[in-house]
């Protein structure tokens, strides 16, 4: 499938995301990593490099790597090396962050997701364990900036993919299914407020064929909506910039949401600028088989597998799976469902279609839905058996949404809802309108279906719909062919 053109140039796009371990302490310090702190409370001296301090590693946050590394299928290095990255800003007073360069934890590995029906699948480089920095603050002070340094130290995974990204929604869609994944294996909150997720964006653009366009870096993109406009802004503005014969500069950009428009920050330096040598106070990073393993053994089922299963196990379609795995909770709620109805491509039906709408309308998670799965499976249980129409089902769910009944039966049997499955009474109506209509019955034998649809609705309506449609077709079909 080739990639879309845009004004007949290929984008290519390329993720680096900073994922912040849910861990309680920092990533070479015993100081809190909690949020929202008095500024410079919790940065100790370890965090500062201070003269005399060493930094000890947070099995923890290693213990996160893994489970990421067994997430995404890559391969967990057994030895790999932390460096100090050399720069100077006012927000990282020891001069140099603490990360890993030429052997990072985590390699290789990938992300699979779902554009509208179109499976995709994002290769990573790499994923490795630094420290974050401190954090300017510039709007609180007139004509200086704050700085605070509650973040020095936060463990963080840094995630880089391949530059196999074509559009700013497969972009969206990937940072969607890996923010999925670490708050599913639960090594990250994913609170994108509080800056738990981080997302940059390398954009470049070309004409399909060329070498690869000279990218811009758009930083910090800390919201799914934010990421899309930011995207699509810079790839218009690179598309401009070339057709008006202006070579693109790399830069580092950033994203102003008010205005809806990227700015460039600061041309790039590459990597060489930052002197990355091995760190002397930290020993190599050794990761023993048996620990993968122990992780392996204790990690819940993955979204994939579960999605798997689901086809498996329930004979489900593949996007109905996926969709059921957005999350644990909507995964829980139709399992309990299909098992209690024994039907569950009508409980994936309905879960996907009236229920998330419902929810969506609410603005609530599927864990506060007024409906529970049992009321859901006995609902559908209803229609499987041919109690209620599709139609009588949607007024039982309503009830039971608004909270106006708790038993499916009793609403069927409060708002008369039952169809009518008596076949003697279904038979007197079908004779009548059958003697009724003498040119739809003429129509229909001299071979025109859409006589029989006529009949079949006027069946319905005589029986004020609660006929089951199915039986009066085989009925009518049985009596106007044997006539």
């Amino acid at each position: 499938m080739s990639a879309k053109l845009i004004h007949g140039y290929e984008v290519v796009i390329g993720f680096e995301t900073h994922t912040q371990l849910a861990t309680q302490s920092k990533i070479f310090s015993r100081a809190s990593t909690a949020f929202g702190a008095e500024p410079n409370t919790q940065a100790c001296a370890v965090d500062l490099a201070l003269p005399g301090t060493l930094p000890v590693m947070n099995r923890e946050a290693v213990a996160c790597a893994i489970r990421l590394g067994l997430a995404l299928g890559s391969h967990i290095a057994p030895v790999s090396v932390f460096a100090r990255k050399n720069y100077f800003y006012p927000d990282l007073p020891k001069g140099y962050q603490i990360s890993q360069f030429e052997i990072p934890v985590v390699q290789g590995g990938e992300v699979s997701f779902y554009l509208g029906d179109e499976k995709k699948t994002v290769r990573l480089v790499r994923a490795h364990l630094e420290e974050d920095a401190g954090k300017s603050l510039h709007e609180d002070f007139i004509g200086q900036s704050g700085i605070d340094l509650n973040r020095a130290g936060t463990p963080l995974l840094e995630i880089v993919t391949e530059p196999d990204i074509r559009s700013s929604e497969e972009a969206v869609a990937y940072a969607k299914e890996l923010h999925k994944i670490v708050t599913w294996i639960g090594i990250c909150d994913g609170n994108m407020q509080e800056g738990s997720f981080r997302c940059d964006a390398n954009v470049s653009v070309r004409k399909p064929g060329a070498p690869l366009g000279i990218r811009r870096e758009i930083k910090n993109l800390n919201s799914f909506k934010f990421m899309q406009q930011a995207i699509d802004y810079e790839i218009r503005w690179q598309i401009e910039q070339i057709e008006d014969g202006h070579a693109i500069q790399q830069a580092t950009v950033l994203f102003d949401p008010d205005t809806g428009e990227t700015r460039a920050m600061r041309t790039k330096e590459d990597a060489a600028d930052y002197r990355y040598f091995p760190d002397p106070d930290l020993p190599p990073l050794v990761v023993a088989a048996d620990w993968i393993e122990r992780e392996r053994a204790q990690m819940a089922e993955l979204p994939r597998t579960m999605a798997a299963r689901f086809v498996a196990d329930y004979g489900l379609p593949e996007y109905d799976a996926t969709t059921l795995t957005q999350s644990k909770a909507m995964a829980a709620y139709f399992e309990a469902a299909a098992k209690a109805c024994g039907q569950a491509k009508l409980a994936s039906n309905w879960i996907m279609g009236e229920v998330s709408r419902r929810l969506n309308m609410a603005e609530i998670g599927i864990e506060q839905a007024p409906v529970s799965s049992a009321q859901l499976a006995a609902l559908i249980a209803r229609i499987a058996d041919g109690t209620i129409s599709n139609n009588a089902a949607k007024q039982v769910f309503d009830a039971l949404w608004t909270g106006e009944s708790a038993e499916v039966d009793a609403v069927i049997e409060a708002k008369g809802l039952k169809q009518m499955n008596d076949s003697g009474a279904l038979e007197k109506i079908l004779d009548e309108v059958i003697a009724a209509n003498p040119d739809n019955v003429a129509q229909f034998k001299a071979g025109k279906d859409k006589a029989f649809n006529a009949l079949v609705g006027q069946a319905m309506k005589a029986s004020k719909g609660k006929a089951n449609p199915q039986q009066v077709n085989d009925l009518l079909r049985a009596k106007l062919s044997g006539g």
